[in-house]
């Protein structure tokens, strides 16, 4: 129904052809499938579903309330309209990590990551974090390891120790993830430029950085994590971000002016969406649905 042409397991393969040209990869968060279709109209390399947009978009923090369910149904959902590989934040397994992977592998998910904070997690960029053992972890990732049956699903190692116990005991806990089997490793919060060198000059992996606005990373630019040698970064939350920020601009005006008119050329247009959900693909050869005037639609 939705016109993507790959399966699960080529959107997969794509991924790790792509991992290993060295290029850096560049995946946006999309809260909802229609915002995957345009990463991938775009030219964008992947799509990125995060925890904490999910949470949001439930009117909750990211404090681990979401559940498997939810989550894997909304990640079906956006992976489904696009044949770009897609990876989703699991937080920390879902309690089950071994169910968890089996469930996200069906779902058609490329990849995921998890990270190593207790079941009551937060933002990965906020203080007060609480982690797991470095041997639970591993526990953790040997049990993802162990249930994948598509051996290219990516399983990416998050670790939120920087902020709590140093780059030092990061870099122990890096090593032991990597030697668990986690084919990606996810330093969060890296504070600058020799952080993030620090952590790839012990490492020969691939490697995931995180720029996400108002946290505790300097943004950094396609060209410097480049230079940094990193493999894939995400954008997760900056979709939504720009959409709320539209949104309450846009409702403001109408309650203040009492109207749109003022507003309507920051609008999507009703043409645009129409191309982006490709509205003419339904037409069958029994029945046409665009026998509509387009007058007025741009």
């Amino acid at each position: 129904m939705h016109f993507t042409k790959k399966t699960a397991q080529e959107k997969r393969l794509d991924l790790r052809n792509a991992l290993k040209t060295k290029k850096l990869l560049r995946f946006p968060g999309a809260y909802n499938p229609l915002c995957a279709k345009l990463i991938a109209e775009i030219g964008f390399d992947g799509v990125y579903i995060s925890g904490g947009v999910m949470s949001n978009d439930m009117g909750i923090p990211d404090i681990g309330l979401t559940t498997l369910e939810y989550v894997s149904n909304r990640s079906e959902l956006i992976t489904r309209v696009t044949d770009l590989p897609t990876l989703v934040d699991i937080d920390t397994g879902f309690n089950n990590c071994a169910l968890t992977t089996e469930i996200f592998e069906k779902k058609g998910l490329a990849g995921f990551h998890l990270e190593d904070q207790i079941a009551e997690k937060r933002c990965g960029h906020l203080d007060n974090k609480e982690l797991v053992s470095k041997d639970e972890m591993v526990k953790k990732i040997k049990e993802c390891v162990k249930a994948r049956k598509d051996n290219n699903l990516l399983i990416i190692a998050r670790t939120d120790a920087n902020a709590v116990e140093g780059i030092d005991k990061t870099i122990e806990r890096i090593k032991a993830y990597e030697e668990a089997g986690a084919d990606m490793i996810f330093p969060e919060a890296m504070k600058d430029e020799k952080e993030f060198e620090k952590i790839r000059k012990i490492t020969k992996g691939y490697l995931l950085a995180n720029m996400t606005e108002f946290g505790k990373s300097k943004l950094l630019t396609k060209k410097q994590l480049e230079d940094l040698g990193y493999n894939l970064v995400i954008y997760p939350v900056t979709t939504q971000r720009l959409a709320m920020k539209s949104v309450e601009d846009g409702l403001k005006t109408i309650y203040n002016q009492g109207d749109q008119n003022s507003i309507i050329d920051k609008m999507q247009t009703r043409k645009r969406l129409y191309e982006l959900v490709e509205y003419e693909k339904y037409n069958t050869p029994d029945k046409k649905i665009t026998d509509f005037s387009t007058e007025g639609h741009e």
